[in-house]
């Protein structure tokens, strides 16, 4: 139990101390970032979704008797 306190307490002092945190220009610009890329991934997977579902549909149309 002395151990895990001990981390307990290293760990807080590490946060507390030597870890940099962002200020409130640098987190608002970081998260518009992430929110972009995500909006571009997501257009992307929704385009190739589209793409291969109506590619899909024409090759089963050709071949349909």
């Amino acid at each position: 139990m002395n151990k895990f306190t001990a981390y307990l307490r290293d760990s807080y002092k590490e946060l507390i101390h030597k870890v940099s945190w962002p200020n409130w220009d640098q987190l608002q610009q970081s998260t518009m970032i992430v929110l972009g890329t995500t909006i571009l991934i997501t257009a992307m997977v929704w385009v190739m979704d589209f793409v291969s579902k109506n590619g899909m549909k024409l090759i089963y149309s050709l071949f349909k008797s």
